[in-house]
């Protein structure tokens, strides 16, 4: 496993220990920093109106579609990093 790999789950496990929760912004940069490093670019068409997650989360992961897994891994890092302080 490389270093960046080892980084990106233990940065996993560290956001659980926040004592408050992300803002709603923080949670979908890292979800879709999450989804591209393990599942890669977005699929399929975007949820309908009235799936306003699905849709949020969706919009989130095509900002960042064509990222490559280690940078992904790496912003994902650094975020959770920002928010531990």
């Amino acid at each position: 496993m490389t270093d960046t790999a080892e980084l990106f789950n233990k940065a996993q496990e560290d956001i659980k220990t926040l004592t408050e929760k992300p803002s709603d912004d923080d949670l979908l940069t890292l979800y879709s920093f999450y989804k591209q490093a393990t599942d890669g670019d977005v699929t399929g068409d975007r949820p309908g109106f009235f799936d306003f997650a699905g849709g949020a989360k969706f919009d989130a992961r095509e900002k960042i579609k064509g990222m490559d897994s280690g940078e992904a891994m790496q912003k994902y890092i650094d975020t959770v990093k920002g928010l531990m302080g």
